[in-house]
């Protein structure tokens, strides 16, 4: 035999050898090289075919459209690590919040919405609610138990955010009544006010900030009350809260009618006028941003900040810069005149996310997404995106979770993730936060047991289309009038003449329209 025909054979017989080799090497290992990439398990005496196929399966691909509120879309370091504790490939896209709506309504329009579509606020979603009721958006209701942890999401909430009777969404939780009082303990102490327990005794705190020199500069250059151009989430709807007035509408004579048609209504603006009048807060409240009402407590001059009482830490961080003696602490379960405690409470979520039918095809391509919401909903997933990863973005402390004093590092990596799960601690089962300043953990503790006398609003589950179509332009009348009362430019006859316009111009529809839903 020639060299040639040597070689031919030789190379036979070695590449018979090493098919034989091969053949025998999967049969002893269970495994196939899937080429060069991780040994993918294969059917065998010891591995199901469900087994095999659900191990096989290509990664859910999820397309996610989302506000962000910070300056910078985050990094995939947390998208990451999602993506493998849920089996997906997600693809987020991160908009500015500033300009959401504009971009949600735009991209509706022109049907190109994603798969999964959160929108702004609650505001955005009374806005939505006619595609809603157009088809535009799979009703999801019937589908939830079939997983068990969306199961665990909390029914009042769920109710919440249905359109006429029907689930189509799913909820990011919040604490239901988070308002209370942040204040200065120290001048608090120095003046000899014990913790106020009414109403009276908190506006004679703030007169008394106001008068008393409570930083002993012998220099009368503080206020009682920073507030700002927010009736909602500045102190107005608080203090009218104590008052014991309805949150958003109320029942009156029989029927559903709005807040400011209340008696409590008007004496909370006597109340907030009496402050103003007194110069125990700043004049101009109506005209100032929240940066500005921010910064009369943290450069020193205001002692009190009616608002949500997780505000204290940020407020405690940047005072302390100024005044690094200060002392600061929160306040809530405030009596009224009726001698009884309330609080307004918000619906329990800060947003919702819909699912577009334009860009889910059918009911399994529905059901792959549910079932990432599901996962999302376990301790590991949930802290991951709320907190971010341990060891980096937080530590575990008394089984609590403390965030690192890298706050730049959270804003840029996790804040984008956190905005967007849904549920809440008691639902899906995340770390609550560890706090080691007073005035945090005692906001804590009132949030809870605000929870008790919250205010709900009755019409939160139920829809008026006028209200949908001018309810943002017809507030705007109560708004300036109640602004209006308080400087004292108008009086109640001319607040009820505001009152009698706002009924006028679709306010009695919108009355008429949300008594028939809620009598059905």
């Amino acid at each position: 035999m020639n060299k040639k025909g040597f070689a031919i054979l030789l190379g036979t017989v070695m590449s018979l050898s090493m098919m034989m080799t091969a053949c025998s090497s999967n049969n002893n290992s269970g495994t196939t090289n899937n080429g060069g990439n991780e040994a993918t398990p294969t059917a065998s005496a010891e591995t199901s075919p469900e087994t095999s196929e659900a191990a096989a399966e290509e990664p859910t691909e999820i397309t996610i459209m989302l506000p962000l509120n910070v300056a910078q879309t985050p990094p995939d370091t947390i998208k990451n690590e999602i993506e493998k504790l849920t089996h997906t490939k997600l693809t987020y896209q991160f908009f500015p919040a500033d300009t959401y709506e504009d971009k949600l309504n735009t991209t509706l329009a022109t049907g190109g919405l994603p798969q999964v579509t959160y929108l702004k606020n609650q505001a955005t979603f009374v806005q939505m609610k006619g595609a809603i009721r157009d088809g535009q958006f799979w009703e999801i209701g019937p589908y939830l138990t079939e997983f068990p942890n969306l199961n665990k999401l909390k029914p009042l909430i769920l109710n919440n955010t249905k359109v006429d009777g029907k689930l189509y969404s799913l909820y990011i939780g919040r604490p239901l009544a988070r308002q209370g009082i942040i204040y200065r303990k120290d001048w608090a102490d120095h003046l000899g006010i014990k913790t106020p327990e009414t109403v009276d005794e908190v506006i004679a705190m703030a007169k008394a900030f106001t008068e008393k020199d409570p930083d002993g500069d012998t220099k009368a250059n503080t206020i009682g009350l920073a507030d700002r151009n927010d009736l909602i989430y500045g102190a107005f709807k608080t203090l009218a809260s104590w008052y014991a007035t309805p949150n958003n509408w109320g029942e009156k004579d029989g029927q559903l009618q709005p807040d400011f048609t209340f008696p409590q209504y008007v004496a909370a603006m006597d109340a907030m006028k009496q402050i103003r009048d007194a110069g125990a807060m700043n004049k101009d409240f109506a005209a100032t941003s929240k940066t500005d009402q921010i910064s009369l407590f943290t450069s020193g001059k205001a002692g009190i900040y009616i608002g949500s009482m997780s505000d204290v830490d940020s407020l405690n961080k940047d005072l302390i810069k100024n005044v690094p003696t200060a002392v600061v602490d929160t306040l809530a379960l405030i009596k009224g005149p009726n001698g009884e405690q309330a609080t307004w409470a918000i619906p329990g979520y800060n947003n919702v996310v819909l699912f577009p039918k334009s860009a889910i095809k059918d009911e399994a391509e529905l059901k792959k997404i549910l079932a990432f919401f599901d996962k999302q909903m376990t301790p590991e997933v949930a802290n991951m995106m709320f907190w971010g990863i341990e060891g980096t973005h937080y530590t575990v402390q008394d089984g609590k979770a403390k965030v690192t004093d890298d706050s730049d590092l959270i804003e840029r990596e996790v804040k984008g993730y956190k905005d967007s799960l849904i549920g809440e601690t008691e639902t899906n089962g995340m770390y609550e936060g560890f706090y080691s300043l007073p005035g945090r953990i005692h906001a804590e503790e009132f949030t809870k047991e605000n929870e008790k006398i919250a205010i709900m609003d009755p019409t939160a589950a139920l829809d008026s289309p006028t209200y949908t179509d001018k309810g943002v332009e017809l507030q705007t009348i109560m708004t300036d009038a109640t602004y209006k009362y308080i400087y004292g430019e108008i009086d109640k006859a001319g607040f009820e003449k505001a009152i009698a316009d706002w009924k006028k111009r679709g306010g009695d529809k919108i009355i008429e329209e949300f008594n028939a839903a809620y009598k059905k």
